[in-house]
């Protein structure tokens, strides 16, 4: 190896807890259906509230989350998200969120998310992530305009709860 090709390694991947959000998604999700793109879903925020050591708040009503399904192998399904809300924070500011992200969920498990009667699955048992992105025009929360941020999710009765780490 010549000297020009030597790097330092870089840093390792470190984060820290951000927020919890929990989405209430009123009314289930409306099936688009199966089209040449995939099986097109929508689930419409209807309020929630998000609660961390910098940040707490509600989202606002009239988010939404834009998801696609389709097969991943023989037993599970697999998904996308295009989701996109507006929290208010405690003291009155507007931040805007998108992300994206993936799901992969057993057949077994998924047959338990559409009977109500069911109790919620083990969130170990299925794979719920998300990659949030924050823009908002506040100076005292300009800091989430340059954050990068990954969420483990669960499914709930109420919608979704998802744990969101800032990413270091």
């Amino acid at each position: 190896m010549t000297e020009e090709n030597q790097h330092p390694a870089p840093a390792a991947l470190a984060s820290r807890p951000l927020c919890t959000v929990e989405f209430e998604v009123g009314g289930g999700l409306i099936a688009i259906g199966a089209s040449p793109f995939g099986d097109r879903r929508l689930g419409y925020i209807t309020g929630g509230r998000f609660f961390g050591p910098r940040i707490n708040g509600i989202v606002l009503p009239g988010g939404g989350n834009w998801s696609r399904g389709g097969r991943l192998g023989e037993v599970a399904s697999a998904g996308t998200f295009d989701a996109r809300a507006v929290w208010q924070t405690d003291d009155g500011a507007l931040i805007y969120l998108s992300y994206t992200g993936r799901s992969v969920i057993p057949d077994d498990v998924r047959a338990t998310f559409a009977d109500p009667a069911v109790p919620d699955a083990d969130s170990s048992r299925y794979y719920l992530r998300i990659a949030p992105v924050f823009e908002t025009a506040s100076v005292e929360y300009g800091w989430l305009n340059g954050l990068l941020a990954v969420g483990v999710g669960e499914r709930t009765d109420f919608g979704v709860r998802h744990v969101i780490h800032e990413i270091l």
